[in-house]
């Protein structure tokens, strides 16, 4: 037999030649079932970086059962045109709303599974749990959790699945999972003992030669949790889609199905994301090295939707579009007051699915909404703000710790903030949302000279990165990047004196690449959870005025 054009289409001279080979001619090679000079229809849908949102917000935007209605319409629309679908997520169900972090985002993964979904990359925040309650939550869904760099240290083996192949029509489309490598700073050591998180390019080679000896498959998609960096720049981060788009060799990818950075990935021009894309508006997704690539902002906000056609082996892309899924927008009414429009037409939520998450919803919102303090004024947490920034938020978590261990100085990252706090009655639901991963306050306690090694480490976290430090009750003085000097509660730092720093056990064991220090004999876990001492401070201190918390400077640079 002889293979007359690209991958899997051949044609058979006569059955028999599968059983042997004539003039050197392999004939080994099973019949296709796509048919040359046809074009077949693929229809590519996405979404990333969940993190809890089942649920509509206080406004109506986003939640799986509006998903649903949107999802449900598209594939009845594909299937009419005799197409077919496929619909995958980056990661990252897990961890960022009171009502499923309760639950252990079981609404999340089982709304997921009635919508169909058919594949997922394993997010950073999968391991936000430890390995059981994940195996758990795969139980949930009849989709596979992906991962091809994930590894149990004592046996070699993968954690998770490390790809799936579907057959579309007789197509066979590959979809293989990454998660970033930088996974084991970004989750609780606790967490992740005994597993190991390997670079992403070599393990994706290594895959992707797998999937070709093994499968021979027509189209491969990865679909990662890594990130999206324009121009494959990535700072301190672990690289993500560009580098590995780049990386491989040229066609070895059709499509990234990207997650982690949490981006709309819409390009102005070659190497250059919108920096504010509009919702509704069009979104030309990023091409590197002859993949496409393409993330849908965050929370379910957005359906991704790829169409392509498939051609005698060649897979070209005929429409991209982020479906917003009831995204809103402030407009002026004239009169000095706003309302509230939707960017484009309304969708309504899916019936079925509504009840479905109804008694979900209903089970953690009544303990979650008790009120605990009031608020003069907004405590910033915004994503763009604690990680470039001190914000006077990080001062008012940093002082509930500092105040629970009687500290003098507390640090933490921006990346443990999740989200502001706004004016008015403040409840335990939006502290939990603040700080929803459960971590506990710890403090330890280091001698002058030492506590200067450890704030060396931390001030030099890159700003942008989870890392980014924030400090209490410090003043660093800086000269080429080093620090000259250091003043505790304003006094000039004794190196023979001891110093307690507060913290949170996840930076204390290494997360985030802070110096390990759960370690040291004078190692604390109060056990008390982080939401719970900023729960007791608001108590405690109501009404707090977040002008009282203005960050001072804390870096002078000489």
């Amino acid at each position: 037999m002889r293979c007359l054009i690209s991958k899997r289409y051949c044609l058979l001279i006569s059955s028999a030649l599968i059983y042997f080979s004539i003039g050197g001619a392999l004939a080994n090679e099973a019949p296709v079932d796509w048919e040359k000079d046809t074009p077949y229809y693929i229809t590519i849908l996405h979404t990333n970086d969940h993190h809890g949102r089942f649920w509509p917000n206080a406004i109506g935007e986003y939640g799986l059962s509006a998903q649903k209605t949107v999802v449900d319409q598209i594939r009845q629309e594909v299937a009419s045109k005799g197409g077919q679908l496929l619909l995958l997520s980056g990661g990252d169900i897990n961890t960022g709303v009171p009502e499923s972090d309760t639950l252990n985002a079981e609404p999340d993964f089982k709304g997921m599974n009635k919508i169909g979904y058919d594949a997922m990359a394993v997010g950073n925040h999968e391991f936000d749990h430890e390995l059981p309650i994940i195996r758990e939550q795969q139980k949930w869904v009849d989709f596979p959790f992906l991962s091809a760099n994930i590894y149990f240290k004592h046996n070699n083996q993968r954690v998770f699945t490390p790809y799936k192949v579907f057959n579309q029509q007789g197509i066979k489309i590959a979809v293989l999972g990454l998660t970033t490598d930088d996974t084991i700073f970004l989750a609780s050591p606790k967490n992740t003992q005994g597993i190991e998180f390997r670079e992403t390019l070599p393990e994706a080679k290594k895959v992707i030669d797998e999937i070709k000896s093994v499968e021979n498959p027509d189209v491969i998609i990865a679909v990662t949790h890594m990130g999206h960096y324009p121009n494959g720049e990535h700072g301190s981060m672990a690289p993500g889609d560009v580098s590995l788009a780049r990386g491989l060799p040229t066609g070895d990818l059709d499509m990234i199905v990207g997650g982690h950075s949490q981006n709309p990935v819409c390009m102005a021009s070659p190497n250059k994301r919108i920096a504010e894309y509009v919702p509704g508006t069009p979104c030309a997704p990023d091409q590197q090295n002859g993949t496409w690539i393409v993330q849908a902002h965050e929370w379910g906000k957005y359906v991704g939707r790829a169409d392509f056609t498939f051609l005698n082996g060649k897979l070209t892309l005929d429409n991209y579009q982020l479906i917003p899924i009831n995204l809103k927008k402030e407009v002026d009414n004239g009169n000095d007051t706003k309302r509230l429009e939707f960017y484009t037409q309304e969708i309504l939520p899916n019936p079925e699915m509504q009840d479905f998450l109804t008694p979900y919803q209903e089970k953690g919102h009544q303990q979650l909404l008790t009120v605990v303090g009031q608020l003069q004024g907004r405590l910033e947490g915004a994503r763009d703000k604690v990680r470039f920034q001190q914000t006077n938020l990080g001062q008012l978590l940093l002082s509930a710790f500092i105040e629970k261990t009687n500290a003098d100085v507390g640090v933490m990252s921006g990346g443990m903030i999740r989200d502001s706090l706004l004016e008015g009655n403040i409840s335990y639901r939006d502290i939990l949302k603040v700080e929803p991963f459960g971590n506990s306050v710890v403090y330890f306690e280091l001698k002058g000279a030492d506590l200067l090694a450890y704030l060396t480490a931390a001030v030099n976290k890159k700003p942008g990165a989870g890392a980014y430090a924030h400090f209490r009750n410090l003043t660093l003085t800086l000269h080429d990047d080093k620090i000259v000097a250091v003043k505790v509660k304003g006094k000039p730092l004794e190196l023979d004196k001891k110093y307690r720093i507060a913290t949170l056990d996840f930076l204390a064991a290494g997360g985030d690449g802070y110096p390990i220090v759960n370690k040291l004999s004078s190692f604390v876990d109060t056990g008390y959870r982080d939401a719970d001492v900023i729960k007791q401070y608001f108590a405690s201190h109501s009404p707090i005025n977040a002008d009282d918390y203005k960050p001072k400077q804390f870096i002078i640079n000489q």
